[in-house]
């Protein structure tokens, strides 16, 4: 067992650090205060292999692992959370096509998608069904060499700006043996998409429903077969909770530094902030949990790419403790900061909201409990 990263996984980091500090940072504020999608940024991420990190090379994938992901995900979210999120959503759906599809469905996708020429947005949540996924009640009814697909998806990153929609829906029996997978691309008849939400946070991505109204879909775009569609979804979802975490832990862990940095330039009572000791305890719990959060996040990549029977349990575990732990370090981090923290010029209250809804997306962390134990009894 070896903690270090290797010397390729470092150049790995370096090269997703500077690329946050040169492209995501400067940025940063001005994209959350003018809700602007910085598409053409992340295609330069895509330069550099973060569109499609754990796709197979043959369609331009980079190969790589879910460990490699988590590293490059936190380092990506130390510029830019919300920028870092969304590439982290584009990779699942990538990966799912990449993992499910045919070769004429990988063939015919992927190679833009690893550039980002083309935009993949992930849709399984509905107005009516959240946490309760199995229940979803979009319909896909087959009629010839077509599937007519109807109902509406909610909360989906990317909406009516992405170009390709990765779409759970009911083709057979109530629960979860009756979903199936479609790819359905923008500008398909009968795909329309619902006015932008207003966020507390994650305003550099767009958020919208996504609604089909007979919309027909090429039946050579279902992936994998008819009945396999949750399987397929929850298979992204082990991975995109451990890049939601990883993006928790980077923006968590640039909110520490600048708490560290603020420390040791303000001045309290005669002294500066870091000679207090209740402060300093105040860090050092926070660095110490970031820590383990760390270590739990790598632990269940690290298990997903040996395909360990409870890599499922552990990337729940892992995506509720770092998201839990994200959010908490942050929110430390302005509340050291005082009133300054709560303002916009400091960054540190825009990491705050980026982060809070990493605790209800990919499953709630009241659903990662609930995976967490399910996992416990099955063993």
């Amino acid at each position: 067992m070896d903690f270090q990263l290797s010397e390729d996984q470092r150049a790995i980091q370096d090269a997703a650090r500077d690329f946050a500090e040169a492209e995501l940072a400067p940025n940063s504020a001005r994209w959350d205060e003018e809700k602007h999608f910085p598409v053409d940024v992340m295609r330069k991420a895509a330069e550099l292999g973060f569109a499609g990190i754990y796709v197979q090379e043959d369609v331009g994938g980079s190969g790589l692992g879910r460990l490699d992901s988590a590293i490059i995900f936190e380092e990506l979210s130390r510029g830019d959370v919300a920028v870092a999120a969304f590439i982290s959503i584009h990779n699942m759906a990538s990966w799912m096509i990449d993992r499910f599809g045919s070769d004429e469905l990988r063939g015919r996708y992927l190679p833009r998608l690893t550039t980002m020429e083309l935009i993949a947005s992930y849709c399984l949540t509905e107005p009516g069904s959240g946490s309760d996924a199995a229940g979803l009640r979009t319909r896909a009814e087959r009629d010839g060499d077509h599937y007519v697909l109807n109902g509406s998806k909610a909360f989906i990153s990317g909406a009516g700006t992405s170009d390709i929609y990765v779409v759970m829906a009911r083709t057979g029996v109530e629960g979860p043996k009756g979903i199936s997978t479609f790819v359905v691309e923008n500008g398909t008849p009968g795909l329309s998409f619902g006015a932008q939400e207003r966020k507390m946070g994650w305003n550099a991505q767009p958020t919208a429903l996504v609604n089909f109204d007979n919309c027909r879909v090429p039946a050579e775009n279902l992936v994998n077969k008819e009945g396999e569609g949750f399987r397929i979804a929850m298979s992204g979802l082990d991975g995109g909770r451990l890049n939601i975490g990883a993006c928790s832990l980077g923006g968590a862990q640039f909110a520490l530094e600048q708490a560290k940095a603020y420390m040791e330039s303000r001045t309290q009572f005669g002294k500066p902030l870091k000679d207090f000791q209740g402060l300093q305890f105040k860090l050092a719990d926070m660095a110490t949990e970031l820590e383990a959060a760390r270590l739990m996040v790598r632990s269940g990549a690290d298990a997903l790419d040996k395909r360990d029977p409870r890599a499922t349990q552990l990337c729940a575990m892992a995506k509720r403790v770092a998201t839990d732990t994200g959010f908490e370090v942050a929110n430390e981090a302005l509340q050291i900061h005082g009133g300054y923290g709560y303002l916009a010029d400091y960054g540190i209250e825009k990491i705050v909201r980026d982060l809070r809804v990493h605790q209800i997306l990919e499953g709630t962390n009241e659903i990662m409990r609930v995976i967490t134990a399910r996992e416990m009894f099955r063993q």
